[in-house]
């Protein structure tokens, strides 16, 4: 048997493995490319949403500007927290705070009773619409008490400042405040990074 008389004679049926392999080939990977095609046009939408959902953070109730806290020394139990407050549409009241670093947390006045000046908590604080308000020592501030750790410069603590609409709902936003030793001169001191909820 010559080989040319081989090939004749297995030609139909190399041809058959052939046509059934390359159908099998043209098939699988069709399926495959199909979900893996899929799966990409989803995938960058998946994405984009997601890389939008981060770029859209909830919109700040007030914008906190100059925000600091000042840093303590060892065996302070208490400090204060500094900032500029704008309500930009609407007015609000600023009522309270929270933060994991203290005890107790709350909005004091600095105030001259008759010859002597005094801290004292005060329930709230109004923002006038498009007004900015003033949280500086010396005048309104946030009181931190029986802090739980020392802060000190360069660290940033965390605060949840509390809102209250004229109509009585209760609004919150995230700060995140830093430490400094002293206070910011001019434009320097770093913007608060805020989160509504």
């Amino acid at each position: 048997m010559t080989p040319k008389l081989l090939n004749k004679r297995v030609q139909p049926w190399v041809l058959a493995v052939a046509a059934g392999l390359a159908a099998a080939v043209c098939t699988a990977p069709a399926r495959a490319d199909h979900d893996h095609a899929a799966g990409e046009s989803h995938a960058p939408a998946a994405k984009a949403t997601t890389a939008k959902a981060k770029e859209a953070k909830p919109a700040a109730f007030v914008d906190v500007q100059g925000a600091w806290v000042r840093a303590t020394v060892p065996g302070q139990s208490g400090t204060g927290g500094f900032m500029s407050l704008r309500s930009p549409s609407a007015a609000l009241q600023l009522v309270g705070f929270s933060t994991p670093v203290a005890g107790t947390a709350e909005l004091h006045e600095m105030a001259m009773d008759g010859s002597v000046m005094r801290m004292r908590p005060v329930d709230g604080l109004h923002l006038p619409a498009g007004q900015t308000v003033e949280l500086k020592p010396g005048g309104h501030h946030l009181m931190l008490m029986a802090l739980k750790r020392p802060l000190t410069a360069g660290s940033s603590v965390p605060l949840v400042l509390r809102f209250k609409t004229p109509d009585g709902k209760l609004l919150e936003q995230k700060v995140a405040v830093p430490v400094r030793a002293a206070a910011p001169t001019g434009t320097s001191a770093p913007p608060a990074h805020d989160h509504a909820h």
